[in-house]
Order: C-alpha cells, then structure tokens, then sequence
C-alpha cells in the first residue's frame, strides 16, 4: 500500500457559525471564494505533479462547510482533482455537508464528479437544540437532503451526531439515535462536545452562563449509543464512530492506522515522509500565495522516532479492535515489549487494556478513560 495516498481537501466557508465551532472556518465570506478555489486548485495541481507515482485511495472533502460553494467552484474543484491525481478503483470520496446545503444540482453534481460518500451534520434531531448551539437548519431540512441524496443514489451516507449539548436529556439522545436507526445511514458518528476557549461557548462558559452535561451524563449518553447502536447491527469500531458492515471510513482508518495523508487548503495538516506540517491559517496569505506550496507550509516537524511510537499506539487504540503487536514489530523493527511491556501489563492490572495473544485493545473501562490510557504511551 506504500504506492497508495489520502488526500483531504478543506473549505473553510459556511452559512453561520456553531456557537461550539473552532475549525478553520468563515461566515460571510462568499465573496473570497472565487479566489479562494482558485489558490486551492493551483495547490492541488502541484501535489498532483510532486505525487505523480501515487493512487490515492481516499479523498476527504471538509470544511467549514464545503456544500455551501456555487457550483461553478465546487465543480472547478472536482475537475481539478480529477485531472491532477490517479484514483484508486477502489476510491472513498467523502464530501462533508450540512442540511439545508445538498440540492438537487449539487447532489447530482458531486455524483457525476466520482464522490460516493456523503457526510451531513445533523449533531441532534430536536429543533430547539440545534437553534441553541447555533445551527441554521432543522429536523425537517435534514430528513428533504437525506432522502433526496438516497433518491439521486448515494448508497454511502454518514451523519453526525453530538452528544452532551446544553440542556439535552438522554430522552433526547435516545430519540435522535432512534430516528437515524429508522432511516438507516451506513455511518453514525457520535460525539461529546468539547468546548474550545476561542468559541461563542467558550465564552460562556467562562462568564458561568452555560449549562454543561455533567462527566455522569456524558457517560450516560456514551454507553446508551454503544449498547443502542450495537443492538441495531451497527459495528462499534472506533471511539465515536460505528457502521453498517463494511462501511467504516476507509479514510480516517488511514489516519488512525498512522498511514500518510496530505491536506490541501487553509490550515490543512498533512503527514508525509514521516514529517507533519500545516497549511497556513491566514485566509489572506494563503489566497495571495496562488496556491504555491512552499509559501503556505508552517511548523514543519521531522518527527522523532519516539514520537512515532507513541502515536501509532494512541491512534491504534481508538479502533476498538486495537493494534497488532506484530504489525507495530514489523514497521518499527523493534520490540514492543522492550518499549512499552510495563506499561501494557500496568494498564492490563487496572483494566484499561485487553491484552490477547497479539492484540491489544481498550476494555470497556478503558474506553471511558481512554487519555488516561493514551498518556501512558508518551515516551
């Protein structure tokens, strides 16, 4: 698979803001986009040129919200990817989407132009919630793109839900992962909102105007959608995400199996050659710099052998299968044991870790307490 690359292309423009949002990310804006898809079509020219030997096996579009660009530019795109990189045959192309974003021309669109997987954010099924983290669209948004999207033929749709918002019951919980469970996506992703200092919530919080989930409700709505979710033939195979059979992300496995990825647009990381570095966040910089590589990387990091080591395992251990003791041995060339024995058989003792044979995994203990687990790896 060495001959094989992600790519993940981010558009930092949407409607309106999240109040919980801290992604690179712009309201407002439309009139930057223009020159904006331009740059980002140059920067992807020349990586198409520099990987010119590589298939890339899975292209994650992301935002921001990238459905919310004019055709003209979201198709600019899309030729461009096609013209500058060989696909795999057995290509995931992901677009991220927000409901309210995904008509008719858009959806047909983006399936003429190879994207078979679609991921819209719903985050909750409660109008009430949605307008008090700030989201512009309703229930009802959602459910018109979602079955318009299976009517043109997308057979691939992940939606994504947050858990532990303001003033949300488990009764809430319980009924949005009930509803998703009726209509049937091949992909449910369930996250704990995490609030991030730079956000409207953020501030909030710190003025003590926000109602936060207790850690007890958090876990509460954590293990409601594990054992739910389970129950309705939806595999558990990462920390937050669970699917159909043979519909994980084939992408972000790349990303938490330590494979190499390359990001293209503002504030895009990439992993590459064992070094990491970002796109720069600067919306100005990076349209001026007409999408030339070399002018947009900052905080380029050769990184240690060490490091290395420790991130494949807190990466591996987010996929409930765990990691290969075997397959760490044989990409590092060196012994697990010697690295990291002590640490195993410490967490295996307070029943973190699953330990069997060649594996190692999370317990169901451990996936609540998972940083406390990951921490341990830091060499």
């Amino acid at each position: 698979m060495d001959n094989y690359i992600s790519l993940y292309i981010h558009i930092p423009f949407c409607k309106s803001k999240c109040l919980y949002c801290d992604f690179t990310s712009f309201d407002n804006m439309n009139q930057k986009m223009r020159p904006y898809v331009l740059a980002l079509c140059e920067e992807i020219k020349q990586y198409g040129e520099f990987l010119y030997d590589k298939k890339v096996d899975t292209v994650f579009i992301g935002g921001g919200t990238p459905t919310v660009l004019p055709l003209v530019l979201m198709e600019k795109i899309l030729k461009t990817l096609q013209e500058s990189f060989k696909f795999s045959s057995s290509l995931e192309f992901t677009i991220e989407s927000n409901p309210g974003t995904l008509n008719k021309d858009m959806l047909h669109l983006l399936k003429e132009n190879k994207i078979n997987r679609l991921s819209i954010g719903l985050q909750a099924t409660q109008n009430k919630l949605l307008k008090s983290i700030g989201r512009i669209h309703n229930l009802e948004d959602f459910d018109n793109n979602y079955h318009l999207a299976r009517k043109i033929g997308f057979k691939n749709i992940n939606v994504d839900l947050i858990f532990s918002l303001p003033k949300q019951t488990l009764k809430d919980w319980a009924s949005s992962l009930e509803y998703l469970v009726k209509i049937e996506p091949e992909h449910i992703s369930c996250y704990s909102l995490i609030i991030e200092e730079d956000t409207p919530f953020g501030k909030l919080k710190s003025e003590g105007r926000l109602s936060e989930a207790s850690e007890d409700s958090d876990r509460d709505m954590y293990h409601y959608a594990r054992n739910f979710l389970q129950e309705n033939k939806y595999k558990h195979y990462e920390i937050s995400n669970f699917s159909k059979a043979s519909f994980e992300s084939r992408h972000n496995l790349n990303c938490w199996e330590y494979k190499p990825y390359l990001a293209m647009g503002l504030g895009g990381h990439s992993f590459f050659n064992g070094e990491r570095y970002h796109n720069c966040y600067d919306l100005e910089k990076y349209i001026d710099s007409k999408g030339k590589i070399e002018d947009i990387k900052e905080d380029i990091e050769k990184i240690p052998l060490a490091m290395q080591y420790s991130e494949y395992m807190f990466l591996g251990l987010r996929l409930i299968e765990g990691i290969s003791i075997k397959e760490f041995e044989s990409r590092f060339k060196i012994s697990f044991d010697k690295l990291f024995g002590d640490k195993v058989k410490k967490l295996v003792e307070m029943q973190l870790l699953i330990k069997d044979g060649n594996n190692i995994r999370l317990s169901t203990k451990g996936l609540d307490l998972s940083n406390i687990v990951f921490a341990e790896f830091l060499l």
